[in-house]
């Protein structure tokens, strides 16, 4: 069975949602951190809603109507998104007030809204979508187990149009958290030269990405999710290309008649060496560009790979301001490979429609 990308939606902090000419203008940043670039809800959402919404549940809610409205689809057989972080900002409210209150006369409200699965909800109630509604939090898997739990549903008949989602934010408590675990990058620095030269740390990232999936063909198809495929903690290179391997084989393709590989490189100069050891490796010869400088680092930034993915198989060809090096043939197929802390490793392929 063939899962076809019918439509997408994205909120990032670049100028993606919508669907402008793609990526022709890229947003430089110099910072520690890249905030999405957001639209004006009022133009999608009730505003009486938008009142009680916290900004991660106002870009998902956008983001996943843009992709609804594109597919001319007003209500999928289910819902599906995955987060690591959930609202972290409603989560960062309830519990700033409940310790300011001595946890006396609480509204219920920031609790409600801090639980993971609020966009895949609020999704639903303003869709009046009463069909399968499910969130994966899964850290670094948390948008690839969203998509095999929607791939399921279809491949089991279950479903014949699903909504699937990635979702995070950044708050200032939680980029100070992980800053001082290591991850993000103390002094600010410009995302469009985020790897010249690679140092330790990256820069963080926030964004919401959805996608139609669909079993039926449709001529304005943005592309297929031929495969995909996780491994978690791999002991050195030779596991990670040995579950290559895998992968290639149980999609029945070469190394070679991949056209275009899209890398999680971060910047951060150990993370970054994974990509560049299993790169000299298998992909030698082939075209690669990165897509963490333009979203940031987070666990669901997979999905935003995912949706540069389908724009490109779409369009055939990359973007002048992403490709380091040209390719004379047409994109075809398209291997995402992202890793997040080196623990949690995803692949995915994505084909374009025969």
């Amino acid at each position: 069975m063939m899962i076809y990308i019918r439509s997408t939606g994205s909120i990032s902090p670049q100028p993606t949602f919508g669907h402008p000419p793609f990526l022709e203008d890229l947003e430089a940043t110099v910072a520690t951190s890249l905030t999405c670039i957001e639209p004006d809800y009022k133009n999608f959402i009730d505003p009486k809603l938008i009142r009680r919404m916290s900004r991660i549940i106002k870009m998902g809610v956008a983001a996943a109507l843009e992709c609804l409205t594109e597919a001319g689809v007003h209500s999928p057989d289910a819902v599906i998104t995955g987060t690591a972080y959930g609202c972290l900002e409603d989560s960062a409210a309830f519990l700033s007030k409940m310790v300011g209150l001595n946890e006396d006369l609480l509204t219920p409200t920031a609790f409600i809204q801090s639980t993971h699965n609020t966009v895949a909800a609020q999704i639903a109630l303003i869709l009046q979508c009463h069909s399968y509604n499910n969130t994966f939090v899964h850290r670094g898997f948390s948008f690839e187990s969203a998509l095999l739990d929607a791939v399921m549903l279809m491949k089991e008949g279950e479903a014949e149009n699903v909504l699937v989602g990635g979702v995070d934010e950044i708050t200032t408590t939680s980029h100070t958290i992980l800053t001082r675990l290591g991850l993000y990058r103390r002094k600010p620095v410009s995302n469009l030269d985020l790897f010249s030269p690679s140092l330790k740390g990256t820069i963080a990232g926030e964004g919401a990405a959805f996608f139609l999936l669909s079993t039926r063909h449709n001529e304005n198809d943005y592309a297929v999710l031929q495969g995909s495929h996780t491994f978690y903690k791999p002991e050195s290179i030779e596991r990670i290309i040995e579950q290559l391997s895998y992968f290639f084989s149980s999609q029945a393709i070469d190394p070679q008649e991949i056209d275009l590989v899209i890398t999680g490189r971060n910047g951060d100069r150990q993370q970054d060496t994974v990509y560049n050891e299993v790169l000299d490796n298998v992909f030698n010869g082939t075209v690669v560009i990165n897509f963490k400088h333009l979203c940031g680092e987070y666990p669901t930034a997979s999905s935003f790979a995912l949706w540069m993915a389908a724009h490109i198989i779409r369009s055939g060809k990359l973007p002048e301001r992403l490709a380091e090096s040209g390719t004379a043939k047409p994109i075809r197929k398209v291997l995402i490979y992202n890793h997040y802390l080196n623990i949690h490793h995803s692949l995915m392929l994505v084909t374009k429609p025969s």
